[in-house]
């Protein structure tokens, strides 16, 4: 079976080339009815020639990948004899809701079934004709190989229609990953029937030390805002330290300014709260390390955060005492990425803490089961 799914991904690579203009024409049909305002939208729908390179890559890095079903985690040896091992094994079906980015529906697909997993997906109205010719292509590639299209589904449905679907699946779900606005996670935690792993915002952080390196401050805080302003691991927020001189704060704004970058001033909690997905960011003075943390952990979406200092020492505490799921020294929060933390494709960002936190790869969509041999034991 292993060797039949590397069949499938690769001959998916073959696929999506070959209906590249047909995917580029659709992409231009969903295009045409977004919000041309909305950047962030756009950025995340928009497809081109690199983008379908991208895709194309992906499926070949998790070609590469070791398939994690099987492994042993545990195992003892009683002394009546039993032998007891606890192994890796598929979760079963991952439903995945998803907003805007069609490569998603690439992507999730390939780690879903390279964990041995079936996988339903339900990506957004904006990026339903991109997304059927791309779950077109899925379907083609198990046909060639033989094996049942049951394992990739797309539901092609509209909001009440999904809703019904979430009270009462027609068929088993394992694991739900909804990617989306807090709302819509909140509501596919109250109607789930199955576990439900939470790809929440971002909203992340970054705080300039007394210590820092102040030109390679500069660099990273405008290149984390503007490098991709729609991924979920760009920079919202910057806390300076309140002895750094004034002048630096002034330049980090101008060159924002000049990249078209908004400066909210006197945020309030909600502000601090937000997600901007925007040419959007905070710049605000804090005393110390203490304070910086504690408002990380208050308002961050627990998702990333960066320190930027030459001290190891208050490293080490931000590094530990941050409640985020990725944490970072000297270097942007843009990371945060399954390809870019070698996991070849992620199937989402997880900012919970259960069962797996940060980007989801083929390794952590498997669950694990108890194996116990004998031969006659009672107890």
């Amino acid at each position: 079976m292993k060797d039949k799914i590397n069949a499938v991904l690769k001959e998916m690579s073959i696929q999506i080339d070959s209906h590249r203009q047909k995917l580029l024409g659709l992409n231009v049909i969903d295009i045409a009815s977004c919000d041309k305002d909305d950047k962030s939208l756009y950025d995340r729908l928009f497809i081109d020639d690199k983008k379908i390179d991208g895709m194309i890559d992906s499926l070949h890095q998790v070609m590469k990948k070791e398939s994690p079903v099987g492994k042993t985690l545990y195992s003892f040896e009683h002394e009546n004899g039993l032998t007891i091992s606890n192994k890796t094994v598929p979760f079963g079906t991952i439903m995945i809701i998803y907003e805007s980015r069609p490569d998603v529906t690439v992507e999730a697909t390939a780690t879903a079934l390279k964990s041995g997993n079936k996988i339903i997906l339900k990506g957004g109205k904006e990026a339903r004709n991109s997304n059927l010719i791309l779950h077109h292509c899925w379907i083609n590639s198990l046909a060639a190989v033989g094996l049942d299209e049951s394992r990739i589904r797309y539901l092609d449905m509209n909001r009440t229609a999904l809703q019904q679907f979430l009270k009462e699946p027609d068929a088993p779900i394992d694991l739900i990953i909804p990617r989306g606005g807090e709302k819509l996670i909140a509501y596919v935690k109250s109607v789930a029937q199955c576990p439900v792993l939470v790809s929440g915002r971002g909203n992340n952080f970054l705080y300039v030390s007394e210590f820092a390196d102040l030109a390679m401050a500069m660099n990273v805080i405008v290149q984390s805002k503007i490098s991709k302003i729609s991924a979920c691991n760009a920079l919202d927020k910057v806390l300076v330290n309140e002895k750094i001189p004034n002048s630096f704060i002034e330049k980090l704004k101008a060159e924002l300014i000049q990249q078209e970058v908004e400066i909210i001033p006197s945020p309030d909690n909600k502000i601090w709260m937000e997600e901007f997905l925007d040419k959007k960011i905070v710049v605000e003075k804090v005393s110390d390390l203490q304070e910086t943390i504690g408002i990380i952990n208050k308002f961050s979406g627990k998702h990333s955060a960066s320190i930027i200092s030459q001290n190891e020492a208050e490293v080490e505490v931000f590094m530990n005492e941050v409640d985020c799921a990725a944490v970072y020294h000297n270097a942007s929060t843009r990371f945060t990425d399954g390809f870019q933390f070698g996991l070849g494709a992620e199937m989402a960002i997880s900012t919970q803490k259960l069962h797996h936190r940060g980007p989801l790869g083929i390794e952590h969509l498997v669950t694990n089961k108890w194996y116990i041999k004998g031969n006659g034991q009672t107890r």
